[in-house]
């Protein structure tokens, strides 16, 4: 029997089994990652987030298949043929997939060809000619001839036996999973293009002559040739290495089929139902197993390529809302436009609206010095330091603007900068924005939310759909639900790790709170505006529906800045409290002066402050707070500067070096904005002269970085990067160094596809840029 699932997750997580069972206990009791990370590392033996997300991840799994091994027992049981031996096979499943193939055989299905060749009586046909080839199959059969049982013939009779034996190859769960590993380690991918739909397909050309190693297939690729499948510009099949060579004809049974015999002590020996049998074989083969696993294997490239894509959109995620706030500094917002004109919005360092305007400096009305004395006038009647610039369609050319505002009135003394607008469009068609903003058009309010962004990316992000946010790719091939349990975690996991201010933050914020949801948020939001800014964490139990329990989950994320206990601007925990009293006690002065002497705290030993409540995690936690209380984790702020004159894809030229922002990172490589609309690729083998297995070792989405221009291709919107700067881009990357980048599966694609001899175009190859 199987060890028990804290047991198994204790082997998976590395840790100890008792860890596990008190992570689970408070998970199942309603703790949340983040309180339980922070705040209950004694009782969890200090398993971090990262770990205990997996451990949430692989407990459901592990929940589920449970759930289902009691189902299947059930219901053989039912059927009256559950053995102690069965049974115990059931009980040793250890994945959902080992399960399945030991439940097929008796899982309730619509009469099958077999079934009914049974219930005529020629079971015994099948089995005799399986257990003894020596016998003549037409002469055997003729004696379960009989009309009345639906078998006219001696045909048809061994059509009956063969249905039955065929079923009873096909469920055998041993051979179907030695098969199926196999399969696995020996099947390719192999993609044609269905005749008539190059031209619709071209985004897909690299594809349309494509087969590679299953097991070697990335993410991004298995991606592409699916979606390109399903709206039917390829066929997709997975040969076996003896299928693939289309000019060899087979002349015996291939590897699977000698499998299946031997399984079954089926040999060609000259017997007169040898060929009967091996015919058997071979169609249980091709009609039966060979289809069931291509399916199956394609689902399971599907599953992986999804787990990654997942996994690279919630990093990307990740990184983009902890990126350096600019800070409480009043912002102009500029949402830029042509035709509609550019929407302007001034908010004060607290992100209220203060103002807006619609200017337009660019084609068809060409009103630039009016704009800029628009500008001017709202910068100095709101005291703006900075101008957040989206980088949408004529961000360039409001960018120049921006610079020319600055250029002619230096005494406002601002700085400007362009921010990534994607989500925005979507927050404000938002009923959320619709109630922040109900008299304000939808598209100013779109150049509040570039505004606030630019002040603090966490806070005005988590107002949009993370899915909206626009750092992910294939987004909407992969599973939904994982995709919104993987983002929803990220997101929580952001704002609980930063901390709010419960004075400040809006209903959105404060919903990804542990412990609180869109109701109690809203109940804080709504107290505070009746009863002023709160003055302490207690207040929080004033809350309506705010209980004990919420406050022991929220408490130590929310912050009360300037009120009246000063270690409720921390993350010191309120139960914790009377750690701090103790060592205030000891050390004879004020937590006031107290905070932020890293120099005297670094003195203190922990372990002279725990007791049976507080142990040395929690406490060498504390006098961190305390050395910086409510201390940020997101870097510090800085701008990337584009370079003036390259302002489209036409503008640019091979071994320009340019600054850009890393907007997207993929297993392949990242993308970056240098501001000509249209993200280039610095391929993971341009990104350093050493080998780097994943792009996220140089690079994070939201990064200020140089690159050179390597490549451009402006027919199809394609440019490669490299940040290998002291590189001639005319040569060659580095073979080595690009070699070891790719994996096995794409070095072959590069050498098999002409057209992807650079590393752009096999990095990009299907995909769909980010627009």
């Amino acid at each position: 029997m199987l060890p028990s699932i804290h047991s198994r997750l204790a082997t998976e997580l590395v840790c100890r089994e008792a860890q596990v069972a008190s992570a689970v206990q408070l998970l199942d009791e309603g703790a949340t990652v983040p309180f339980i990370a922070r705040y209950r590392k004694e009782v969890t033996g200090g398993l971090d987030d990262t770990q205990l997300r997996n451990l949430e991840v692989r407990l459901r799994y592990l929940r589920e298949l449970e759930e289902r091994r009691g189902a299947v027992i059930s219901s053989v049981e039912e059927q009256g043929k559950l053995t102690p031996e069965l049974k115990a096979q059931f009980l040793d499943a250890d994945n959902k997939q080992r399960l399945e193939d030991l439940y097929l055989p008796y899982k309730p299905k619509r009469r099958t060809r077999a079934q009914i060749a049974k219930e005529a009586g020629l079971e015994p046909l099948a089995q005799g000619l399986l257990s003894d080839p020596t016998q003549n199959p037409e002469s055997i059969a003729a004696s379960f001839v009989d009309e009345g049982k639906g078998v006219a013939d001696t045909k048809a009779a061994l059509d009956g036996a063969r249905a039955i034996l065929m079923e009873q190859f096909a469920e055998d769960p041993e051979l179907v999973g030695q098969l199926r590993e196999h399969v696995a380690g020996k099947a390719h991918i192999k993609t044609r293009v269905v005749e008539g739909k190059e031209e619709e397909g071209a985004k897909f050309s690299d594809y349309f002559e494509y087969d590679e190693p299953w097991r070697d297939v990335p993410s991004h690729r298995a991606l592409a040739v699916l979606r390109a499948r399903n709206e039917g510009i390829l066929t997709l099949a997975l040969p076996l290495p003896e299928e693939l060579d289309d000019t060899v004809k087979p002349t015996g049974p291939g590897v699977c089929e000698l499998k299946i015999a031997r399984r079954f002590g089926i040999e060609n020996l000259g017997r007169p139902a040898d060929k009967w049998l091996q015919d058997t074989v071979r169609l249980t083969w091709r009609a039966r197993i060979a289809l069931n696993l291509e399916s199956e294997l394609i689902n399971q490239l599907r599953e992986k390529a999804e787990a990654e894509a997942i996994k690279v959109f919630a990093t990307n995620l990740k990184d983009l809302l902890l990126a350096a706030p600019a800070g409480p500094r009043a912002t102009m917002g500029l949402d830029p436009g042509l035709r509609t004109g550019c929407k302007v919005a001034v908010v004060d360092a607290t992100g209220k609206l203060l103002d807006t305007a619609t200017i337009y400096p660019h084609e068809p009305r060409n009103q630039w010095d009016q704009s800029i004395a628009i500008c001017a006038a709202l910068a100095a009647k709101h005291k703006v330091e900075l101008i957040a610039i989206g980088n949408g369609t004529a961000s360039r050319e409001t960018d120049k603007l921006a610079i020319e505002l600055i250029k002619k009135y230096p005494e406002l003394q601002m700085t400007k900068l362009v921010v990534s607008e994607a989500g925005a469009s979507v927050y404000s068609a938002s009923e959320l924005a619709a109630k922040e903003f109900p008299e304000l058009d939808v598209s100013l309010r779109g150049a509040v939310s570039i505004a606030r962004r630019l002040q603090d990316p966490l806070a005005e992000l988590v107002k949009i759909d993370p899915k909206s946010i626009g750092v992910g790719q294939y987004q909407h091939d992969v599973n939904q639900l994982d995709l919104m349990r993987s983002l929803d975690a990220v997101v929580e996991d952001c704002v609980n790790a930063v901390g709010v201010d419960v004075n400040m933050a809006s209903v959105a914020l404060l919903t990804r709170i542990s412990g609180l949801n869109s109701t109690l948020a809203a109940q804080i939001v709504n107290y505070r505006d009746a009863n002023g800014a709160f003055q302490n964490r207690k207040q929080l139990l004033k809350v309506p529906r705010l209980g004990e329990k919420t406050f022991e989950q929220a408490a130590g994320f929310l912050r009360v800045m300037g009120g009246d206990n000063p270690l409720d601007r921390s993350a010191v925990h309120p139960e914790a409290y009377p750690v701090v009293e103790k060592i205030i006690a000891k050390v004879q002065k004020e937590v006031t002066s107290l905070m932020g002497d890293g120099g005297f705290l670094k003195k203190l030993n922990a372990a002279d402050f725990t007791d049976e409540h507080f142990g040395l995690p929690t406490v060498k936690d504390i006098l961190a707070e305390l050395e910086k209380p409510g201390r940020d984790p997101r870097p510090e702020f800085k701008t990337a500067s584009f370079a003036e004159g390259v302002e489209a894809i036409g503008d640019l030229k091979v071994d320009m070096i340019l600054e850009g922002v890393v907007t997207n990172v993929a297993a392949f490589g990242a993308f970056v904005d240098i501001g000509v609309h249209q993200d280039g690729l610095v391929h993971i083998s341009a990104m350093s002269h050493k080998f780097i297995k994943d792009p996220r070792e140089v690079v994070k989405a939201g990064d200020v970085v140089k690159v050179k221009v390597q490549e451009v291709d402006v027919k199809r919107k394609r440019i490669a990067l490299t940040m290998r700067l002291n590189e001639d881009s005319r040569q060659k990357p580095d073979a080595g160094v690009a070699a070891q980048s790719m994996s096995k599966g794409e070095r072959k694609v590069m050498q098999r596809q002409p057209e992807a001899q650079n590393a752009m175009a096999a990095a990009l190859a299907g995909l769909k840029l980010r627009k």
